[in-house]
């Protein structure tokens, strides 16, 4: 529960035990679960609005892979996993040709279009 444990929740029901009282602290607590319930469908609604409204194109987008992490992961980590597995996420590269080595005393080629 958000990274709390059994310690903090109960010192943070007696803190609103202290502030709400007795009396008022059921009707706090149903506000608080109507606010939350609310912002989580307009959130919700939110999303699906953009979706809809981005097109097709964008129909697997993800807003929470705009997170760090999950950017970092889903781009680059997933890449290198395949790599590691031995399989890979691109088949249409073709594989390069090695260059020849240069031997002593040898002009490496230059090319006037690539300055």
């Amino acid at each position: 529960m958000f990274g709390l444990g059994w310690g903090e929740a109960l010192a943070l029901v007696v803190i609103a035990l202290l502030v709400f009282g007795p009396e008022k602290l059921p009707q706090a607590a149903s506000q608080a679960g109507r606010t939350l319930r609310q912002l989580r469908q307009m959130a919700n609604n939110a999303k699906a609005d953009l979706q809809a409204n981005m097109g097709p194109e964008f129909a697997n987008f993800d807003p929470a892979d705009l997170n760090p992490k999950n950017f970092v992961r889903k781009h680059l980590l997933d890449d290198l996993e395949n790599d590691w597995n031995g399989t890979s996420a691109t088949t249409t590269a073709e594989p390069v040709a090695p260059t020849p080595e240069l031997g002593v005393g040898e002009i490496p080629p230059y090319d006037n279009e690539a300055t």
